[in-house]
């Protein structure tokens, strides 16, 4: 009943917002025409594309996944997107689910609560990601997030190959998802290694054959926009009217920084709301498209991170970041709210009290079900002893990650 209810609830949000979307789309559809050019003639496109082209900041395959639509006219092959990214974003809460399910085996987590909280929590994230999927029409923001939940799906298997594939595909479709990157630490020690190298070959792959074709592709990194007024950035001090050069160096290092602190704090579910804070708070633009990213965060982080039914920080994220984007008309108070969400939502997830729920080493399988828990009772099959893993069964607990809940 919770998947009719979220498909419900997405196609409402489809419906409402396709009439007047794609504002962004015409980015993706000339990328996607211009990288399957012929780079033979010396055209602007193909592997000369970001010479050319610095203002296309997507990656190489959400141009390649672009161009599947070329064959329809622009106004259908939009159509076809927003409804295909609309899907994916119904299935991303179904597999943070199946994520939180796998995590929580052996820990005597009710599995009918833990459905419950999937749905409040998707209610909260389908209208921001209806947001960037259908009203700016970003796939590269889409494949991103797809691809990061894919690699959050791995983690929770153990699997070093996945979640190093995955990483690297949601870099190829948007290098900022490298603020996701450590996740890999996520995995046992014995796994970097594996899992990197995976995540390299593949990022060199996609994106060495446009540099080493084309020296000024590296002009696309140097691409520069405005520095509005409700950005988080002015109130830290930084004045300038367009984005400063080590505005995107200190974003990915902020990223990477804030998500391996937090495995090491044994909170790896809330990398991927850590690496969207990092974005926003210094980033010069402040697109409502920028909050579905957060709002994956906290998700994530509500069904893995901590156990309560409530998942109130992804509706906290809601409905500060974008609810304040209509209710509060003076940009510089939005840029205030748009900071203190991202101090208040990092310190938490990072400092707050973890209380262990069971004792689980490092790499040792299953975890041994907790003395207690205020989850309330567990519901077993008849015949079993394990509880109900609803939807969403996993053989195991996530091999190597922290604590298995935060209060």
């Amino acid at each position: 009943m919770h998947l009719v209810l979220l498909s419900a609830w997405t196609v409402l949000w489809f419906v409402l917002v396709e009439p007047h979307g794609g504002f962004s789309w015409h980015y993706l559809h000339t990328g996607g025409q211009l990288i399957y050019q012929d780079t033979s003639d010396h055209g602007t496109g193909g592997l000369n594309l970001y010479a050319h082209h610095p203002e296309l900041q997507m990656g190489p395959l959400s141009f390649l996944t672009a161009g599947l639509f070329n064959p329809f006219p622009e106004v259908t092959g939009q159509f076809l997107a927003a409804a295909l990214m609309s899907l994916l974003g119904l299935v991303i809460v179904v597999l943070a689910g199946r994520s939180a399910a796998h995590h929580f085996l052996g820990t005597g987590t009710n599995h009918q609560r833990l459905r419950q909280r999937v749905l409040i929590a998707g209610l909260a994230f389908i209208p921001m990601w209806i947001e960037v999927a259908v009203r700016f029409g970003h796939l590269d923001d889409v494949l991103a997030l797809f691809f990061t939940t894919l690699a959050v799906r791995a983690v929770t298997r153990g699997d070093a190959a996945l979640t190093g594939l995955f990483l690297a595909l949601a870099m190829d479709s948007k290098p900022t998802a490298l603020s996701f990157l450590p996740l890999l630490l996520a995995l046992p020690r014995e796994k970097w290694l594996r899992a990197a190298l995976w995540c390299a070959g593949l990022v060199a792959v996609a994106w060495l054959p446009f540099f080493l074709g084309d020296a000024h592709s590296f002009a696309a990194a140097r691409f520069a926009i405005p520095n509005q007024p409700a950005s988080a950035l002015r109130w830290l001090g930084v004045g300038d009217p367009k984005t400063p050069g080590w505005d995107r160096p200190a974003q990915a290092a902020l990223g990477l920084a804030l998500g391996t602190l937090a495995v090491w704090r044994g909170r790896w579910a809330a990398v991927v709301l850590l690496g969207a804070n990092a974005r926003i708070v210094l980033d010069p633009s402040v697109y409502t498209y920028y909050t579905a990213s957060v709002l994956l965060g906290t998700l994530l982080w509500d069904v893995i991170g901590q156990r309560r039914l409530v998942p109130w920080w992804s509706w906290l994220g809601l409905l500060v970041l974008y609810g304040s984007v209509f209710a509060v008309p003076d940009d510089a108070a939005r840029g205030l709210i748009r900071l203190a969400f991202v101090a208040v939502s990092t310190a938490y997830v990072l400092l707050w009290p973890v209380r262990e729920r069971g004792s689980r080493g490092r790499g040792q399988g299953r975890r041994r079900p907790p003395a207690r828990t205020d989850e309330g009772p567990a519901y077993s099959a008849p015949g079993e002893g394990r509880p109900d893993p609803g939807p969403w069964p996993g053989p195991a607990a996530t091999p190597g990650a922290g604590p298995p809940a935060a209060r």
